[in-house]
């Protein structure tokens, strides 16, 4: 068994095979649209830049994402820093931008040039045409025209590969602030429920355990609307 899963993906970083990588990010995505296309190109812009790879382990290198947008996963899969293996940390300022820095503060941000999406899609008026009426709109579409979208934004996405860096991209070095590695919390039971909880995640009440979602207490959730707070039942 290989000792690292993500050695193809950053061989192909290293070659340069942007068509691989982004079919790679389909698998986790979905399906395929222009931002995931940028989030692979920005990520791979930063790594070579700072000539970083990562097996998502050590919380040695970070990466950065202003945005919870399609761009994001394509982040995630190119350069290993995930939710999961806590390297990745989410500014929720809504910019189509990405940060990957080492842990002495030296990163690159890669941010999306200002206006770039109106000259993506001015070149194909039915991409957007599409996305207004199925995507923002939310119409419902006949099976023929929704594969249309699809097959539409798939074009477009790929074509993304081939656009030059400069045209798309603002790349800078930047030194930034970050935060220590993630601690590792036990876990205790919930005196209502019955479930494990993360023990930084609950409070005491009669002196015994209880979790967020029990407590009444709030406690953040990202959805597709960004960050929000919602508070557990009392």
């Amino acid at each position: 068994m290989s000792t690292n899963p993500r050695k193809e993906i950053q061989q192909k970083i290293e070659e340069g095979d942007l068509r691989w990588l982004l079919l790679k990010v389909g698998e986790l995505h979905g399906h395929f649209c222009p931002f995931v296309a940028l989030g692979v190109k920005a990520s791979v812009i930063a790594l070579k830049r700072l000539n970083a790879f990562t097996e998502g382990i050590d919380e040695d290198t970070l990466a950065i994402v202003e945005t919870n947008n399609c761009f994001s996963d394509g982040v995630q899969m190119t350069t290993g820093c995930t939710f999961g293996n806590n390297a990745l940390i989410f500014k929720d300022v809504g910019k189509t931008a990405m940060t990957l820095a080492f842990r002495s503060g030296k990163g690159i941000r890669v941010s999306l040039k200002a206006g770039y999406p109106e000259s993506m899609t001015k070149e194909n008026p039915e991409a957007q045409d599409l996305f207004d009426r199925f995507i923002r709109r939310r119409q419902k579409g006949t099976p023929e025209e929704m594969q249309r979208l699809k097959d539409v934004w798939e074009e477009l996405s790929f074509r993304q590969l081939e656009i030059p860096d400069e045209e798309q991209f603002d790349v800078q070095d930047v030194t930034v602030s970050l935060p220590g590695h993630a601690p590792i919390h036990p876990s205790l039971i919930c005196a209502e429920c019955g479930e494990a909880f993360m023990e930084s995640r609950g409070r005491l009440r009669d002196g015994k355990p209880i979790c967020l979602s029990c407590s009444g207490d709030s406690y953040f959730v990202l959805e597709g609307r960004g960050m929000h707070i919602e508070r557990g039942t009392v």
